[in-house]
């Protein structure tokens, strides 16, 4: 397929031609929650029954929904506030705050989410273990074969665009959704209010614990990478809006995705503790749902959590695919990335970025082989981790731009609003990096650090003459990414390495 950079022709045909590429609400709705419910939402019950009894998972939802309500309403507010910056998280970082800033937002971006798609291949591959025993864990030799196919099939896929893929997006989100559905229903049946109530603060041994900060609080912590993995991809419709009809149908879309995705995880991470105690539940084999529809409702439960779980990561590593693409294409034409990233094909994809995307996720991929039995966790983490800038960049800047009056009058949201949502998403982002630990943040300096020279090559390639760190701000934050990213090589070697000094 011919390459050619990017560029748009005059006359009523070109622009005729151009709103037949638009996605429309429908699509963008399932592009959000496509993003989101992958197949994490299959393990939910075990995953937080692990570290958490049912009241701790209900403030953890609590927490969770609030604070990224805060986050989906920056979303929601700054595609009004600054309609003209599409692409959403890199464009909002760049604005408010340079480009070195902007560069590690669209770089820690498409990296972290690069590694989001390798937690999708390992988790396809594992699922496929039920049906074709040969892929035991999803990261052994042949699950990185099978996994390696699947990436570049979805790169292929990728490159016919947005809207030419935006059915199979609807479809793949009806896919995923109908298993969890049937799941509620199901699970709805046998639930029992006594067995719920049962430990509600935890267990110690055979006697509940009582509501107290110290029981209650390290439940709730341990929970907040679970929650933030599950949410990502909240931002699905931002990233793709210079691709949408309208700002009006990607503020629709954040708010529809978000509330019905929001409402599936609370349900299906609490009506198993009706059934089962939690340490029950924390010791179930992943996908847990496929355990408890075989436990309840014999094989054909199992068989239909399997499959869906299978069209669900297939259907949201697609979509993952079209966003991670738009990423280096708006920091390319930023000056930022180096110029290969601006090329897009015929149908309007970013056929440079999705070619290195693949590329890295293939990369990842193989190192996922050397990670052993812990690769999706390590995935799924340092995806989070690596995520928090991201998002609190975005909600800083929306408080910029709020409190120092540079914010329009008349649309849907009032600046002391706007304040409010940039000031508590900003709380929550800086609260969610303190509950991260210290190992994945360190894992998350380290590629930060190795981005740099992306960066230094992108300027100099768009103005050989241009000033890499021209601010004082931009010579500390170098100095501190790089120090973060020395200090972060040797405490991953001292313990994950197992090193004795």
């Amino acid at each position: 397929m011919a390459d050619k950079t990017t560029s748009s022709s005059s006359g009523a045909p070109a622009k005729a031609q151009d709103s037949t590429k638009k996605v429309g609400l429908i699509g963008l709705v399932g592009i959000v929650i496509s993003a989101m419910i992958g197949g994490g939402i299959y393990s939910l019950p075990q995953n937080m029954a692990q570290d958490a009894s049912a009241g701790a998972i209900i403030i953890a939802w609590v927490v969770t929904g609030i604070g990224i309500w805060f986050i989906a309403n920056t979303f929601r507010i700054l595609s009004a506030a600054r309609p003209e910056l599409t692409n959403g998280l890199y464009t909002y970082a760049e604005k408010g705050f340079g480009k070195l800033i902007g560069f590690f937002v669209a770089y820690g971006y498409w990296i972290c989410n690069c590694f989001a798609l390798v937690a999708y291949s390992v988790l396809v591959m594992a699922t496929l273990n039920y049906f074709v025993p040969d892929f035991t864990g999803g990261n052994n030799i042949p699950s990185i074969i099978g996994g390696s196919i699947i990436t570049w099939v979805m790169y292929l896929l990728a490159l016919q665009g947005a809207k030419q893929t935006s059915f199979l997006n609807i479809i793949g989100t009806i896919g995923k959704l109908l298993p969890v559905a049937i799941f509620i229903l199901a699970v709805a049946t046998v639930f029992k209010l006594s067995v719920f109530m049962e430990g509600f603060w935890g267990m110690h041994g055979t006697i509940d614990l009582s509501f107290t900060w110290d029981n209650v609080m390290p439940q709730v912590q341990a929970t907040m990478l679970v929650t933030l993995w599950l949410f990502l991809g909240i931002e699905g419709a931002v990233v793709v809006s210079g691709k949408a009809k309208s700002q009006a149908a990607v503020r629709k879309a954040t708010t529809i995705g978000f509330l019905v995705t929001l409402a599936l995880y609370i349900i299906v991470s609490l009506l198993p503790l009706g059934v089962y105690s939690q340490a029950d539940i924390g010791n179930m084999a992943n996908p847990s749902m496929a355990a408890i529809m075989l436990d309840k409702f014999g094989k054909w439960g199992e068989i239909m959590v399997n499959a869906g779980v299978i069209i669900s990561v297939l259907s949201s590593w697609l979509v993952w695919m079209l966003m991670l693409g738009e990423m280096p294409l708006a920091a390319s034409k930023s000056g930022i990335f180096p110029k290969a990233f601006t090329k897009e094909n015929k149908k309007g994809s970013p056929s440079t970025s999705l070619l290195w995307t693949t590329i890295v996720v293939q990369v990842v991929l193989i190192i996922s082989f050397f990670i052993g039995s812990n690769a999706w966790t390590t995935m799924i983490s340092i995806t989070s981790v690596m995520a928090l800038p991201c998002y609190l960049f975005c909600t800083l800047f929306l408080f910029k731009i709020a409190i120092k009056k540079e914010y329009p009058q008349g649309i849907f949201a009032s600046r002391n609003m706007a304040v409010f949502t940039g000031a508590a998403g900003s709380l929550y982002g800086l609260w969610l990096i303190y509950a991260a630990g210290l190992n994945y943040l360190m894992v998350a300096c380290i590629v930060y650090a190795i981005g740099l020279p992306l960066y230094i090559v992108g300027v100099r390639q768009h103005d050989p003459k241009a000033k890499l760190f021209a601010k004082t701000s931009d010579k500390v934050i170098v100095a501190v990414v790089v120090a973060l990213g020395i200090a972060g090589l040797i405490y991953s070697i001292i313990t994950f390495g197992h090193v004795k000094i």
